[in-house]
This record gives C-alpha cells, sequence and structure tokens, in this order.
C-alpha cells in the first residue's frame, strides 16, 4: 500500500500512469493504493492466449464480450478497484465496457491470473468479494501450476489441469479449451 490520503476512483484513474510500471498493477483498495508485484511471461501468454480463444469463441457464437485490462468498481466511500485479467459480460448492449478505463457494470465472468505471491494471498478474498458483488463465476488461472479453478457458487469449485477442457456450460455455451493451451507461448504471436 502507498500511504497518503484516500483517493476516490476518479483521483486514483488521474494518478495512475505516475505510479510505478505506469499503474500497471496498482488497484484501489478502500481509498488506498495498492501496488501488486510485476508478473513474469508466463502472465502475457495467458492473457494472449486468452485473448484469441474468446476472440474466436464471440465470433463464432455472439455471445457476450471480454474486457482486459478493465477496472471493476467494487465498492464505493471508500472506493475499490479491482483489475483481474479479463472480465466477461453476458448482458446489456454488446462491447459497451470496451472503451471505459472502470465499470460499475458487473460482469458475469471474472479472470483471475495468481501470477506472483501477493495476488496468490489475496486470490481467496478476491474471488469472495467478486461473488458477493454478483458475479457468477470466477476463473483463477495458475500458469506455474499449468491450472484453472472455477468458482461458482451454483456448482461450487472445480479444478481443470493438464489433460482436462476447460467448459462453463452454464455461462459460456460451447466454448472449450484444452487447459494447456492457455500456459504455452502462442505460436500467432511470434509470427506477427
Amino acid at each position: 500500500m502507498l500511504s497518503g490520503p484516500l483517493l476516490t476512483a476518479e483521483e486514483f484513474l488521474d494518478r495512475r500512469f505516475s505510479l510505478p510500471e505506469s499503474g500497471q498493477w496498482a488497484e484501489l483498495h478502500a481509498g488506498e493504493v495498492h501496488l501488486f508485484q510485476p508478473p513474469d511471461l508466463d502472465f502475457g501468454n495467458a492473457v494472449l492466449n486468452l485473448s484469441k480463444l474468446f476472440a474466436d469463441y464471440v465470433q463464432k457464437y455472439q455471445h457476450g464480450y471480454p474486457c482486459f485490462d478493465l477496472g471493476l468498481l467494487m465498492e464505493t466511500a471508500p472506493d475499490t478497484i479491482f483489475f483481474p485479467a479479463a472480465s466477461y459480460f453476458l448482458d446489456g448492449k454488446r462491447f459497451t465496457e470496451t472503451d471505459k478505463a472502470i465499470t460499475e457494470t458487473i460482469p458475469s465472468l471474472v479472470i483471475e491470473l495468481a501470477s506472483t505471491g501477493d495476488r496468490k494471498q489475496v486470490m481467496l478474498r478476491r474471488i469472495e468479494n467478486y461473488l458477493a458483488w454478483g458475479v457468477q463465476e470466477v476463473w483463477v488461472l495458475e500458469p506455474k501450476a499449468q491450472q484453472v479453478t472455477a468458482v461458482n457458487p451454483q456448482t461450487g469449485e472445480v479444478t481443470f489441469q493438464e489433460g482436462d477442457r476447460l467448459i462453463s456450460n452454464q455461462l459460456l455455451p460451447n466454448f472449450q479449451c484444452d487447459v494447456e493451451k492457455l500456459f504455452v507461448e502462442p505460436s500467432w504471436w511470434n509470427a506477427m
């Protein structure tokens, strides 16, 4: 945490790019700036692979849309903004949240990456916060263990590992992905 007066969401966004790493790994927790450790390349691989999978899924099925690096305004007075790896929206007009810095709109699915020790330490609390806020399901990708844990209050917690297919029939019908493909360096990225 960085000490100082409590910030509003607007003040945080105004100052975010002046923070270490241009605020890329910064969040606002109850008005206080919280800095996470920068992740390693495994984080980038997972986000790139996920973005490609979601792009293919949206194009084929026209079912919702994902947003990356979108702040979720979880609480106000004092303000709390989480920046998950991705948020997936199923309700409302398509792509409404895409160009925003933060939103109060609750996504149906949140994807987190447990990519650093400090993120892993707070992951359970983050999952609880998302579900209490109204998120229907949370996926936690763990690059080192190469597994995905899906947490849904109705179906419980399911862990998908190498050899498994990640699915979410309730939220994303027809979406499926071999878990190990989430964590490899994307071949299409090197072709650019």
